[in-house]
């Protein structure tokens, strides 16, 4: 699908399924992006029969292979009945679910995940599963949440902090194209964090918003040079708390969509504080555009 000059490709959608229900929901909510996408979706179910030879029987393990490949011809057809135009693939993988996921999605899919698993922490808001292949992600990755909040509201809300964040605005203004919708950019600050600990540092928090409000214009520039057409609108808040502002906000639209920093003080794959909380709070589909930040000292 061609897309406006310097936007990016969405690419395929992979979407892992478990026999849950947030499953079932992730893997519908998938189809209906995959179609407005115009892209193939990829079904599938990790097993990870190979991590567990050594202790499965074999009939164990043919009852597993056995559910599995069920699952993933109810889901593909329950998938065709909705959207009968849109190609649609499975894959059963041996393998565990994550580097399955990740696997599939090769450098450019979009892998689609649910809130919650089959795992016995049903109070928990985000499965393990979802939260290791959103942490550990080197392409985009969608947690579908919120769909019972609301009605469609017809808005997209990015999460722009600077300059950095072009390339998740990009993403952002691409689906809000496909679904015809608006484009929020919303950039929210801590007063505290801004000033740091000189409490003399507060006397100047005009000169600090306005640095703030600078970036966030400077991205909704090039967003509206490149998306002509796409209605975009900006607004900055400051709070004592980023990831409460975006949460509330979230309610408000029809798909989240954020850059995914990682602390450079941590070892391994990790994610923000804010975008740890989003991806268990927000009130509807969260994107995680992952990008890797060297040197910065804020978090998100």
């Amino acid at each position: 699908m061609k897309g406006t000059v310097g936007s990016p490709e969405l690419g395929s959608v992979i979407v892992g399924v478990d026999g849950s229900g947030p499953g079932r929901r992730a893997a519908l909510w998938a189809a209906a992006e995959a179609a407005l996408r115009h892209s193939p979706l990829r079904i599938v179910y990790a097993a990870d029969t190979d991590g567990r030879v050594l202790y499965l029987s074999a009939e164990s393990i043919e009852r597993v292979r056995s559910a599995g490949h069920e699952l993933l011809r109810e889901t593909a057809a329950a998938i065709a009945e909705k959207y009968p135009g849109l190609h649609v693939t499975t894959e059963f993988s041996r393998g565990a679910p994550v580097p399955s996921l990740h696997r599939s999605a090769g450098l450019r899919g979009t892998v689609v995940v649910g809130n919650r698993g089959l795992g016995g922490f049903k109070h928990l808001m985000l499965g393990s599963v979802g939260l290791k292949v959103a942490a550990g992600a080197t392409t985009p990755v969608i947690v579908v949440r919120g769909l019972d909040d609301g009605a469609e509201t017809g808005v997209v809300l990015a999460a722009v902090r600077d300059e950095h964040d072009v390339e998740c605005a990009r993403y952002a203004a691409r689906e809000a194209e496909i679904r015809k919708a608006s484009l929020r950019l919303l950039y929210v600050w801590n007063v505290f964090e801004s000033a740091g600990l000189a409490v003399t540092m507060l006397d100047d928090i005009e000169a600090i918003a306005g640095e703030h409000v600078h970036h966030l214009t400077a991205v909704a520039d090039l967003i509206r040079d490149e998306f002509p057409a796409l209605t975009v609108r900006t607004d900055a808040e400051k709070s004592l708390t980023v990831a409460g502002v975006l949460v509330e906000a979230s309610r408000h639209a029809d798909l989240l969509v954020m850059g995914g920093r990682r602390s450079p003080g941590f070892i391994g794959p990790t994610l923000g504080r804010v975008t740890h909380s989003l991806l268990h709070h927000a009130h509807c589909p969260v994107q995680l555009i992952p990008r890797q930040v060297s040197g910065h000292g804020n978090e998100s």
